[in-house]
């Protein structure tokens, strides 16, 4: 039955960033499509780990510092060992920094780029090579963003790693759609989480934003989990190399 391609039960799922925002709702929505879920990142997950309990899940964490793409492969064996099996790979985890494009800091930008493109690459690739070896199918799933479309202001860093991921992306699935894994990312559109606060804050911002999504409202995290669990599920197992918006239909317009 098509239903049944969609239930996640037997599957682990890990979700890097699961602490809060749209990693916490993916690994929520992963959880409850049936998959037991590895929440990886620095901060407290303790939100993320009660719910998924709450619903009779089962949640195991992996604390690590994302901008650190040197213990990719460490991460990722840790992830290995919770559950004894790794099925679905989400790197969701991300920072953005904003300053003027003459101004951007050394320091900054290269924060950004590892947490955002160099860390993902190395999970990726470490995720890879155990499916591989184990003549096993996998999903990649990677958060993206509308400004994998478009240029931004003042985030000149997160702009350059979201391309960086959808193109990544594309590579990723020529490279390895021979072995049965499945290489995608999620654009969202603009999201209610902490990395959009300084623009929430900004109230002509905010409104010249609102103003141009057909939706109507901002997304929440839940609006984006969906299609996670639909990138992670056999229902997609055809789908491979795409970027996703899920915008509210933001590039539509």
């Amino acid at each position: 039955m098509m239903l049944d391609k969609f239930n996640l039960s037997g599957k682990v799922a890990v979700v890097t960033g699961a602490n809060t925002g749209i990693g916490q709702g993916i690994a929520w929505a992963m959880a409850e499509a049936g998959a037991k879920v590895v929440g990886v990142g620095r901060s407290d997950m303790t939100a993320t780990r009660e719910y998924i309990e709450k619903i009779g899940g089962e949640f195991k964490e992996v604390m690590a510092d994302l901008s650190k793409p040197e213990k990719a492969q460490e991460v990722f064996d840790n992830c290995l060992a919770c559950f004894g099996k790794v099925d679905i790979l989400v790197n969701n985890a991300g920072v953005i920094k904003r300053h003027d494009a003459q101004d951007f800091p050394a320091d900054d930008w290269n924060l950004v780029i590892n947490t955002n493109l160099n860390t993902i690459f190395f999970l990726s690739q470490a995720a890879a090579k155990y499916w591989i070896a184990n003549n096993m199918r996998g999903k990649i799933v990677s958060t993206s963003s509308l400004l994998a479309y478009q240029g931004g202001i003042r985030v000149p860093a997160y702009t350059a790693s979201k391309h960086a991921v959808s193109g990544m992306t594309k590579a990723l699935c020529n490279d390895w759609a021979k072995y049965g894994i499945n290489v995608n990312a999620i654009a969202p559109g603009y999201v209610v989480t902490n990395n959009t606060s300084a623009l929430r804050a900004d109230e002509a911002r905010y409104n010249a934003i609102l103003e141009r999504i057909p939706h109507g409202r901002w997304a929440q995290p839940a609006d984006i989990a969906g299609a996670a669990v639909f990138l992670a599920s056999e229902a997609a197992d055809y789908v491979n190399g795409i970027t996703l918006p899920v915008d509210g239909g933001w590039l539509a317009r």
